[in-house]
């Protein structure tokens, strides 16, 4: 059976008389769903219909009654986890053993996408556990979307890598901290993110808790550090903090008009490789594969082998970390994606405290503590909101149920 496109998308099937009935009941369906429809959750049905007039109900995927909902959080923020924390505690690797290529981290947060071409083909093909096909709705407007946000992408894990490498770690996390409150600000504008107190309060703690955790690290100076530097070092890394906000919010815009996770896999594959496209152009250009060979053999002081083991789990726990984000922003919302990723900062302070031996002084204990009070904040907030619905639909509920009993009657 060959599905048609979902409701939003234009139709150009010639119906006999009984299909056209039944394309107007199901029209008529999708009116009678639009008034209870949440914006930031799309909790009703996707309902398709092929060419034989026979019907297709996909249930949305974001919609927190569908049965995976709850599997596919879980996954995904253990994604954004292990990615973050992987990846914080490798790059710390890779450089205290002298590796220094700003074009290898750019490159390395984005070549990774091979490894999502598994979870795309592999049920279809192999398991035959789905029958959508892959790309199956995958509109020409939704893949120049990707490819654009894909070159976005680059470009803010470009500036990240520039900021980075010229930037003290603890100016670096000041100026990042910053992206929190810009995401807030950004959500407000483009999807119309309610403020409340504890989201507000949350987005407060967090910024507070990065500020001391910077505070805190303000001895890691970089040696032979240029005002000319510093001055491109601070342009990037601002300019990587608000990149990144805008991101999230305008992602959340497109996953709106998803209904299946399997989309959101298939956009950051092409959202990978124009991003990859992008720091590979800069590499071959500036030498970049020339200088990565010289530093496995030469700069790194634990030989070409680590090296390459290195980067390849860089590269594999990078993918995680933007999977992670991308399905907690389809799943959850562009805040909610932002103030998880920002949380994760004290637990990457704590794993460099447990692998590397890092000082865990009074300034990083308080930082930890407001970190977890404004997490806990958040999460609370998303549990009375979570009440509030789940006791709506049962009063409305009710109402059909009484609605159903008296209307008998009536006749």
């Amino acid at each position: 059976m060959v599905h048609a496109s979902p409701p939003n998308s234009p139709k150009s099937h010639l119906y006999s008389p009984s299909a056209l009935k039944t394309k107007n009941n199901i029209e008529t369906i999708q009116e009678q769903q639009k008034p209870h429809q949440d914006s930031s959750s799309s909790q009703s049905p996707v309902i398709t219909m092929s060419n034989d007039s026979s019907i297709s109900v996909r249930e949305d995927q974001k919609a927190r009654t569908n049965k995976r909902y709850i599997f596919l959080l879980v996954i995904n923020y253990s994604f954004l986890f292990v990615g973050s924390l992987s990846s914080s505690l490798l790059l710390k690797f890779y450089f205290n053993h002298q590796g220094s290529s700003r074009w290898v981290s750019t490159w390395v947060q984005s070549a990774g996408f091979p490894l999502l071409l598994f979870p795309i083909y592999l049920p279809f093909y192999v398991f035959k556990c789905t029958d959508r096909r892959p790309f199956s709705l995958f509109t020409p407007k939704l893949l120049i979307l990707s490819i654009f946000i894909g070159f976005m992408l680059g470009l803010n894990n470009l500036l990240f890598s520039w900021g980075n490498s010229y930037l003290p770690v603890s100016t670096s996390s000041l100026l990042l901290s910053s992206q929190l409150v810009f995401n807030l600000i950004l959500s407000v504008i483009i999807v119309k993110q309610k403020i409340t107190f504890q989201n507000f309060n949350c987005v407060i703690l967090l910024t507070l808790s990065s500020v001391l955790l910077a505070l805190g690290s303000s001895h890691d100076k970089s040696q032979g550090l240029t005002r000319a530097k510093y001055f491109i070092g601070f342009l990037s890394t601002i300019g990587a903090g608000l990149l990144f906000a805008l991101y999230l919010p305008v992602m959340e815009k497109i996953y709106r008009r998803i209904y299946c996770y399997e989309m959101v896999v298939e956009m950051q594959l092409v959202m990978e490789i124009a991003a990859t496209a992008l720091a590979t152009m800069g590499m071959a250009s500036a030498g970049g594969f020339s200088e990565m060979k010289r530093e496995s053999q030469v700069k790194f002081d634990k030989g070409a082998r680590v090296y390459w083991v290195t980067v390849f789990a860089n590269v594999v726990t990078w993918q995680l970390c933007f999977m992670g984000t991308a399905g907690m922003v389809f799943l959850t919302s562009s805040l909610t994606g932002g103030i998880c990723m920002t949380a994760l900062l004290a637990m990457n302070v704590l794993g460099g405290v447990v692998v590397y031996g890092d000082e865990f002084g009074g300034v990083k204990v308080v930082s930890t503590v407001l970190c977890g009070w404004g997490f806990c904040s958040y999460v609370y907030g998303l549990y009375l909101k979570m009440k509030e619905e789940k006791e709506m639909e049962n009063k409305n509920h009710g109402m059909e149920m009484v609605h159903n009993a008296v209307a008998p009657n009536n006749v």
